[in-house]
């Protein structure tokens, strides 16, 4: 299986070795290669690391991708509009896994932008039209996404997309890395829900002194 991970962040340096150690073909993309090789310290460690990593340009990288695999949005949220936009002809008929976030961490008071009305998560569908966007992840610390058991298994993920068939494949790899509940939440739409749990991510974060914790949905 290829999948293509959008972005150099934190969250690609630790879901790349993950989906590597489940046997994928993975491809990063990212704005200038040279420069984040240059430049991007954290990453040029992974890349030591993983020689059989491949880092190429956004565009490259969708030209690599493998309709039967994933594309993993990474870009950090304030940015990733633009940056997808014009990768949208090449994206039409993939799945995209987004595991964004709508917040703008450079602001002191660090707000959700869009909220409430609209989701980061919706945005993206609109301006990837002919893709299969399904959100998932974005509740998450980065550490936890590849390793559920760092905080013990019996906590959710929660999954929100338009395509039945994306959601399944999404859910399958989320199984492979470990994890136990899954649970669909209904169509992109329904990202607004889980991107408004960002809140209370942050501030349960500030209240434990720590970013490894879940949420659980008891029923």
């Amino acid at each position: 299986m290829k999948t293509v991970i959008l972005g150099t962040g934190e969250v690609c340096r630790l879901l790349a070795p993950a989906f590597l150690s489940l046997g994928h073909e993975v491809v990063v993309g990212t704005r200038d290669p040279e420069a984040t090789l240059a430049g991007n310290h954290p990453y040029r460690l992974l890349a030591a690391r993983h020689p059989e990593l491949r880092l190429v340009s956004f565009a490259d990288a969708v030209a690599a991708a493998d309709r039967s695999g994933l594309v993993v949005n990474a870009i950090s949220g304030p940015a990733c509009l633009e940056a997808l936009a014009p990768l949208a002809d090449g994206l039409a008929g993939h799945v995209v896994m987004d595991v964004s976030s709508p917040y703008d961490w450079s602001r002191p008071d660090v707000v959700l932008d869009p909220v409430n009305t609209d989701s980061l998560g919706e945005a993206i569908q609109r301006a990837l039209l002919g893709a299969f966007v399904v959100k998932t992840f974005n509740t998450l610390a980065a550490q936890v996404m590849p390793r559920p058991d760092a905080v013990g298994p019996d906590h959710t993920v929660f999954l929100s997309g338009d395509d039945e068939a994306a959601k399944a494949r999404v859910a399958e790899l989320l199984r492979a890395l470990g994890w136990r509940d899954v649970l669909d939440l209904g169509g992109i739409v329904t990202a607004r829900a889980t991107e408004m749990m960002l809140r209370m991510w942050i501030d349960t974060s500030r209240a434990l002194g720590t970013h490894l914790f879940g949420f659980k949905i008891v029923r």
